[in-house]
C-alpha cells in the first residue's frame, strides 16, 4: 500500500481465485468490498480517526476483473466538507507480468470522520494544490445537489406487500468475521449482501445467470452491529431491454427483539447474460399494481436525475420515454454502463 500524496491511498495486490463468484469473474459486490476499503484507508490517513461509510455514488462496472489480474485501488480526497470527505475511487486491473492496468470502474464514496461517542467531528480541510484537483473538487461539488435529489427521491418511496414484482429476502446473522476496525461491520460487507440479493432477484425473473453492471444512491443511515439479524430485501421496480433495476434494502436489528431497522438502501442493475457472456434481452416487466406502478415511474424518475449528473452516459432517448405508461423496452441497463 501507498500513500502518497496525503490525500491518496493506492492498494495493490492479486485478483485471487477465492474472489471469483457466479459471474465467473470478480462480482461487483467484491470490487464494491475492494473499494471501501480503499476509501476508508484514505479517510482515516486524513482524519486520524475513525470514519463510517456514509454515501457510494454511481458506480458503473465497465469491465470484469478476472482471478490473477494484478489490482489497483486508487481512493482520492477531492473535497472536504465539515466532517466529510468525498473520495473518488478508481478500480483498475491488469496482466501481473506487465502493461498497463485497464480501469474497470470508478465513482464517488463519502466517509465521515466520528469521535470516541459515535457523533461527527471535524476534519481537516483539504485544499486543491493543483489545477486537476481543483476540476476534481469541482466535480465533487457538481455532483452534491444531484445526490440529494436521488437521497430524497428514495427516501420517499414505501415498499409494501402490494407490490407484485419479483422479490427475495435473505437473512442471516451478522457474523464476528464480518466485523470491521470500529467493531461494526463494514460497508463493503453490506454491498456484497446488496449485490448477491439483486443477483438472486434477477436471474429468478428472467431466469438466466446475471451480472451488476451499475449500482448507485448506497445510502447507509445507521451502523450494523454484529450479531444482529440482518434481513436483505431485493425488489425488482423496471425493466429495459436487457437491465432489470433491483432496489434493495438492508435492514437489522437485536435477534432479541422483533424491530428491524433500516440500514442501508440502494438501487442496483442487473444484465442477463448468455453462455458466452454477452447480454440478452429481458422479459418485459409491466406494472400491475398501484405500488408497481409508483415504484416503476420511481426508477424512471432516478434515471432522470442521474442524466443532470456530470459526466453522466444517460442517452437522451431513454430521458425522453414517457412515464404514464407501461416500460417501453428500449434501454434499461445500457443507459446505466451496460457493457
Amino acid at each position: 500500500m501507498s500513500a502518497t500524496p496525503a490525500n491518496a491511498v493506492t492498494l495493490r495486490f492479486l485478483a485471487a481465485p477465492t474472489d471469483v463468484g457466479h459471474s465467473g469473474s470478480v462480482d461487483a459486490g467484491t470490487v464494491l468490498e475492494w473499494v471501501d476499503k480503499a476509501a476508508y484507508a484514505a479517510a482515516v490517513g486524513w482524519a486520524r480517526s475513525y470514519c463510517v461509510t456514509a454515501y457510494v455514488g454511481n458506480i458503473h462496472f465497465a469491465d470484469p476483473v478476472n482471478s490473477g489480474d494484478m489490482v489497483e485501488v486508487e481512493a482520492t480526497i477531492v473535497y472536504t466538507g465539515r466532517s466529510s470527505m468525498h473520495i473518488r475511487t478508481v478500480v483498475s486491473s491488469g496482466d501481473p507480468k506487465g502493461g498497463v492496468p485497464t480501469m474497470r470502474s470508478q465513482c464517488m464514496v463519502i466517509f465521515v470522520a466520528v469521535g470516541d461517542d459515535g457523533k461527527p467531528i471535524p476534519v481537516t480541510p483539504f485544499e486543491p494544490a493543483t489545477p486537476g484537483e481543483a476540476e476534481q473538487r469541482d466535480d465533487a461539488l457538481a455532483r452534491i445537489k444531484v445526490r440529494e435529489e436521488i437521497v430524497a427521491a428514495m427516501k420517499a418511496q414505501e415498499y409494501t406487500d402490494a407490490g407484485t414484482a419479483e422479490r427475495v429476502v435473505l437473512r442471516f446473522m451478522a457474523a464476528p468475521t464480518d466485523v470491521n476496525w470500529g467493531g461494526k461491520v463494514h460497508g463493503g460487507i453490506v454491498m456484497n449482501w446488496i449485490d448477491e440479493a439483486a443477483y438472486l432477484c434477477a436471474s429468478r425473473y428472467c431466469g438466466s445467470d446475471t451480472v451488476a453492471v451499475f449500482s448507485g444512491g448506497v445510502r447507509f443511515y445507521r451502523p450494523l452491529l454484529i450479531g444482529h439479524v440482518v434481513e436483505v430485501e431485493a425488489r425488482l421496480v423496471y425493466t429495459g431491454s436487457k437491465g432489470m433495476h433491483i432496489a434493495v434494502h438492508v435492514r437489522s436489528g437485536d435477534p432479541k427483539g422483533r424491530e428491524m431497522n433500516l440500514t442501508t438502501y440502494c438501487l442496483t442493475v442487473m444484465v442477463a447474460r448468455d453462455a458466452a457472456g454477452d447480454s440478452v434481452p429481458v422479459p418485459p416487466w409491466v406494472p400491475v399494481s398501484e405500488e408497481d406502478k409508483r415504484l416503476h415511474a420511481h426508477a424512471r424518475e432516478l434515471l432522470e436525475i442521474r442524466g443532470r449528473a456530470p459526466g453522466n452516459r444517460l442517452p437522451n432517448h431513454l430521458l425522453a420515454e414517457g412515464r404514464t405508461t407501461a416500460p417501453a423496452q428500449s434501454a434499461g441497463a445500457a443507459a446505466l454502463g451496460g457493457r
